[in-house]
C-alpha cells in the first residue's frame, strides 16, 4: 500500500493568505521525510479559503526543497487551460526534477458562476474532458503534431481525477483513476470499479489502477479527531448557505457561533463522513474503503486549522498505513 498527501494550501483566520503557500511547502518537506510517496497540491480560483491557483507554480517551489518525494497535481482543472500549455509546464516540472512529476487532470469549473465568466469556460462535456486528456497526453509523450518543450523531459505520468463518466474516461484512456468525495459512499460504485477494469484499454502497456482520496485525520481520542475534523467541516457547511468557502477558523471561535439547525445537521453529516479518529478508528475505516475499492494507494487530504496537530496526524497516518 501506497499513501500520498493532498494539501490545498488552506489559508487560516487570523493569518495572511500567502502564508498557506509556506505552510504547503513546510508541510511537503515533513511528509518527505515520513515516507509518503506523493505530494499534490490543487487548483482553486479566486476561493478565500484557498491560496493555492497555480499548480505548477507552487510545485516548482517545493520541487526546490525537497529531495525523493513524487510531486503532482490533484489536480489541474483542464476546462481551464489549453492543453499545449498544460504539457508545457508540467514538462518543464519534470525537467527541473526528473523522476518526480505526476500529472492529475479534473474537470472542474470554477466554483461560482463569477468566477467561469472570468476563466471564460461555463461548460466542459464529458467527451471534451477526454479529448483534452488525450491531447496533453499526445503532447507529453511526443506524438502531437507539435513539440512541447523541453522535448527531452522524461515520462510524466497522467492521473484522471473522476466521478461518474470520469470513470469511464480513465477506461477508455488507460489511465489510473483517483476517487474521493461522496462517490465513495455511493452504492454503484462497486460496480462501476468493476467496469473500469473490465473496460480498461491500455495505453503503452498500462495496467487498471485505483487510487482513493479521504479526508483522513488522527488523534489520540474520538473526541479531538472530531475536533481536527471541524474547522474544515465547518468551511464546507458555510459554504452551502454564503456560496464562499472561507478560510479555516479555530475551533474555539467556531464552537462560539451560533450555529442554525441547517448548518448543524451539515456539520454533523460532515463529521461522519471525514475518516477522523483513534488510529485503530481509521485504519479499519480505510481498509473496508480498501476491500471496496480495490484501491492501491491511499491520498490523505485532511486539514485543520493546528498545523501542529496536523503535523502529528500525518505523522500518525503514515506509521499507520506503512504497518
Amino acid at each position: 500500500m501506497r499513501y500520498s498527501l493532498l494539501d490545498r494550501s488552506r489559508t487560516r483566520h487570523g493569518l495572511p493568505e500567502a502564508a498557506a503557500l509556506e505552510h504547503s511547502v513546510e508541510r511537503a518537506i515533513d511528509v518527505e521525510q515520513l515516507g509518503y510517496a506523493r505530494f499534490w497540491v490543487a487548483e482553486h480560483h479566486a476561493v478565500p479559503g484557498i491560496a493555492s491557483g497555480a499548480p505548477a507554480v507552487l510545485l516548482a517551489a517545493i520541487g526546490a526543497r525537497t529531495q525523493r518525494i513524487r510531486l503532482g497535481s490533484g489536480g489541474v482543472m483542464l476546462p481551464n487551460h489549453r492543453p499545449l500549455v498544460v504539457a508545457e509546464q508540467f514538462r518543464m516540472l519534470s525537467a527541473l526534477y526528473p523522476g518526480r512529476i505526476d500529472l492529475g487532470l479534473g474537470r472542474s469549473l470554477g466554483f461560482t458562476e463569477p468566477v467561469r465568466h472570468a476563466l471564460g469556460r461555463l461548460g466542459a462535456s464529458p467527451e471534451e474532458f477526454a479529448q483534452e486528456i488525450a491531447e496533453v497526453r499526445e503532447h507529453l509523450e511526443g506524438s502531437a503534431a507539435l513539440t512541447a518543450r523541453p522535448a527531452d523531459a522524461g515520462e510524466v505520468p497522467v492521473f484522471v481525477l473522476a466521478t461518474g463518466s470520469g470513470i469511464d474516461t480513465a477506461a477508455a484512456l488507460g489511465l489510473p483513476l483517483v476517487l474521493g468525495g461522496p462517490f465513495l459512499d455511493s452504492p454503484e460504485l462497486p460496480d462501476r470499479l468493476a467496469a473500469y477494469r473490465r473496460e480498461f484499454r491500455p495505453h503503452r502497456g498500462s495496467l487498471p489502477q485505483v487510487l482513493v482520496s479521504v479526508d483522513a485525520l488522527i488523534a489520540d481520542t474520538e473526541e479531538e479527531a472530531r475536533e481536527l475534523a471541524l474547522p474544515e467541516v465547518w468551511a464546507m457547511a458555510r459554504s452551502r448557505t454564503t456560496g464562499l468557502f472561507e478560510a479555516l477558523e479555530p475551533v474555539e471561535q467556531i464552537r462560539a457561533t451560533r450555529m442554525s439547525e441547517r448548518e448543524a445537521r451539515r456539520v454533523e453529516k460532515g463529521l461522519a463522513a471525514t475518516v477522523a479518529g483513534t488510529a485503530a478508528t481509521v485504519r479499519r475505516r480505510i481498509e473496508k474503503l480498501i476491500e471496496r475499492t480495490g484501491a492501491s494507494e491511499v491520498l490523505a487530504t485532511g486539514a485543520t486549522y493546528d498545523r501542529e496537530a496536523l503535523s502529528v496526524s500525518d505523522r500518525e497516518l503514515a506509521q499507520l498505513l506503512a504497518g
